[in-house]
């Protein structure tokens, strides 16, 4: 590992699906000294040569005195609800985003990792994989997608100001595993969805929407590209995937199910009348969005980070289901494991 990255590292978002992951990565490594974990609550979980912090970027922060001394910075902080207001996550993920670059700029921290998404992608092809080339645009109606997109451009005007910081970009897939199904069920399905109902024998038929093809990635195996990020001298984004591409197909294959067409605007309606009585977190704009989203070509990730997830899509997916079913979670605030009977 590179001297600037062997000692301290601060990790945003350090409790969620992601910076759990991430932190657990960084701490088994031995030429990591310490981490400093940053997020609004400061939990109970410890993990080796960790350190936590209380900050909300909601709010105006002393970033730059935590940052001070940091080998590198690696950015997850994420607010995926109120999905009714655009303008509270707008404040944390957008705004909170830029005051982290600030910061690091300002410190004069070595290396910037910020966890941007395939959800920045603009709509492209499900039928062939893209590379990072591919326009980061994303789906302007998702505010997922536009908070994702808006980043990428402020990047784009932070980098040739900023050269001394070596900035990479992560753009992982869907991200699963098992301690994250509570939190998954409660940001995408609502929190009153009985677990369950993720058992595949109570699946007997799967959709099979028009454009519903799209890729996932354990978190697990996403936490190593980003350790990788800081032993390798890289710049720029980074595509994170595994195989196989998931359909209806192939998850009817996971759950024993028959596979039935399902017109796009059925669904949707369905999506949207949920989500306007507020039964529903997911919004139909996301949707739209994972319909339009482009499957990722990540021979990047493999050949300059000599990265290569250890589980198949399908093996993540099945995991995050069993931590749904069971109310998997960890002793932090945004996975704390709840069973909705």
């Amino acid at each position: 590992m590179s001297t600037e990255a062997g000692k301290r590292i601060v990790v945003t978002g350090a409790t969620g699906n992601v910076g759990t992951s991430v932190v657990a990565a960084l701490a088994a490594d031995p030429q990591v000294s310490s981490i400093l974990g940053l997020a609004r609550r400061v939990p109970g979980w410890s993990p080796p040569k960790t350190q936590w912090a209380s900050v909300d970027l909601r709010r105006d922060c002393d970033l730059v005195t935590l940052f001070e001394g940091a080998s590198a910075v690696i950015h997850l902080a994420w607010a995926f609800q109120p999905t009714h207001d655009a303008v509270k996550t707008w404040r944390t993920n957008v705004l909170g985003s830029l005051q982290v670059f600030r910061a690091v700029a300002e410190a004069g921290v070595p290396v910037l990792v910020h966890a941007s998404s395939v959800g920045a992608y603009a709509p492209g092809p499900k039928n062939r994989a893209v590379d990072e080339s591919w326009p980061t645009h994303g789906w302007p109606e998702a505010a997922y997608c536009r908070e994702k997109a808006y980043l990428e451009r402020a990047l784009d005007a932070f980098e040739p100001n900023h050269p001394e910081v070596r900035v990479v970009r992560m753009r992982p897939a869907f991200l699963f595993k098992e301690e994250s199904g509570s939190e998954q069920r409660r940001i995408f399905a609502g929190r009153f969805m009985p677990g369950p109902l993720a058992r595949p024998s109570l699946l007997p038929i799967v959709p099979d929407i028009p454009g519903l093809r799209f890729q996932a990635l354990h978190t697990d195996d996403a936490a190593q590209a980003y350790r990788l990020a800081l032993v390798h001298e890289v710049r720029g984004a980074f595509n994170l995937a595994a195989e196989p591409p998931i359909d209806a197909h192939a998850l009817a294959g996971l759950f024993g199910s028959r596979v039935v067409r399902l017109p796009r605007p059925a669904a949707r309606t369905a999506l949207a009348a949920g989500w306007g009585l507020h039964l529903i977190p997911a919004s139909p704009q996301l949707f739209d969005a994972v319909l339009r989203l482009p499957l990722m070509d990540c021979a990047r990730a493999r050949t300059e980070l000599g990265w290569e997830p250890e589980r198949t899509a399908l093996e993540a997916i099945e995991e995050m289901l069993r931590g749904m079913r069971t109310g998997a979670g960890m002793d932090t605030e945004p996975l704390a494991g709840r069973k909705a009977g």
